[in-house]
Parts: C-alpha cells; structure tokens; sequence
C-alpha cells in the first residue's frame, strides 16, 4: 500500500492512498487545478482517481471537491453529516457511509471511526490491504479510547502534530480562535499526539508522519524531538508534512 499527501496544513489538505487498482484521494481542500497539478507532481492524472473521500466539510478539506468530482465524475465518500454541507449537485455523486462501519473501495478496505472536531459528523480512517494498516488522524480536539484502539497496531500513522502550546498562548491569534484551536472540538498539539504514540501499539509502525502542522504556531524541530521520545527512535525517523508540498511516495512492505 503507497500513501503521499499533496499538502498539509491549514491552507489545504489532500492525501493519496494506492493499492492495486485502486487510488484514493481522502480530502480536497486545494482548488480543482491546483489539486491537478500536484496529482502531476506524483505521476497521477485526477481521472485515475478511483474516489474522493472526505473526513469533514471544512473548506481546507473541501475547497475543490465539487469541481474535481464534478469534472471527472469522481465517487465522493462523506457521513451523512458531512454530505449535507456539501453543494446539492453532488448528491449523485455521493454515497453516505457510517464512522461505526467498515466499507469497501476497489482494492482498499476502509475502517472510519468518529472524532471530536467542531465539524458536522466528522471522521478519520484506518486503510488496509488486508495486509498493512495505514491510520490518519488530523483535525480532532481530543484523543478518545475509540481513536487509540483504531490507531493501534497500524504500519503507518499519519498524526496531526497541529500546534506548540506556548507558541498558541504567545502568539497573535485572536483569543477566540486560539481557545477554538485548542479545545476539546479543535486540534491537537504536540504534546497529545506524542502521549497517543506512547499508548497506542506501534511495535508494526514502518512509517510516522506529523501532519498539519500550523504555520504560526508549530515547528518541526519541537515536533521531531518528542515524537522520537514517544517511539524511543532517532528524530531522522520522523517526517514532516508540508504545506507546499506534503510528502512523497511512501509504502508499507511485509516485514
């Protein structure tokens, strides 16, 4: 199983998972063009998507999905409180699915599982080959006994590392948006996503990503060292999402 993000962060999300024939893009929150020219970037035009699926309707994940799915006639995968934010054109398009129910698409298993963020009915998702276990978790406030039993024993986490607690309380962000930010319906920082790490199993983990990562209030080399702390590894070990640029290519590969 491959997995790559197109972006990361607050100013658009996307990220790519591939097995077989099949070829997911979970989230869209850049424009319909700018989304096909980093699907370039991979090697990959969006008509060889296989299906859009979106874990809620904030339009840093949203921003181009009615256009691309639209233009290609894409699958688009949301719960029902997800899809009833979205454009009405799109009812077509979308089948409704449930965070408590495993579903199916082409070679690639889904297994969603309900988050606290301050989103309709949003959700994130542990993918598998039937193999490998690939869990992404972004956009969540607080971690819940349902998230670490989801994420545990996966062989390759996409985490939000979102912000740096002083960097928030610091920083120039009206305080209303910094208590958004940082409450229970907000997003994680540092120091919970590195305490999830060191409650969940991750005796099969081949690949970390911290993913996004705010521009203003967060740092690679403050995530770095407390993720490695977390997995007792070397900092080289941990990757960074970036805004601009996500990250490449990565597999899973049988032990």
């Amino acid at each position: 199983m491959r997995f790559a993000s197109l972006g990361s962060g607050s100013r658009g999300n996307a990220t790519l998972i591939s097995q077989g024939k099949t070829t997911l893009l979970v989230d869209c929150g850049f424009s319909a063009r700018e989304t096909e020219k980093r699907l370039q970037g991979f090697g990959l035009d969006a008509s060889e998507l296989s299906a859009i699926v979106v874990t809620h309707e904030h339009a840093d994940h949203v921003n181009g999905v009615r256009v691309l799915a639209r233009k290609y006639q894409l699958p688009v995968y949301a719960t029902a409180g997800t899809a009833g934010c979205m454009s009405a054109d799109l009812v077509e398009l979308i089948t409704e699915f449930s965070c408590h129910d495993v579903f199916e698409i082409g070679d690639i298993e889904v297994h969603p599982f309900p988050v606290p963020h301050d989103a309709r009915e949003p959700s994130q998702f542990v993918f598998t080959n039937g193999q490998h276990r690939l869990g992404l978790l972004t956009d969540v406030g607080t971690v819940t006994p349902v998230i670490e039993q989801a994420l545990s024993q996966c062989d390759a986490l996409l985490l939000e590392a979102n912000h740096d607690i002083d960097m928030l309380d610091n920083g120039d962000y009206p305080d209303h948006l910094k208590y958004r930010v940082a409450g229970r319906l907000g997003h994680l920082n540092n120091v919970q996503s590195a305490t999830l790490l060191e409650k969940i199993d991750t005796t099969h983990l081949q690949h970390i990503v911290a993913m996004h990562l705010s521009e203003k209030n967060n740092s690679p080399d403050i995530v770095s060292p407390l993720f490695a702390q977390a997995l007792q590894c070397e900092q080289s070990w941990i990757s960074i999402a970036k805004q601009d640029t996500g990250f490449d290519w990565r597999e899973t590969i049988n032990g």
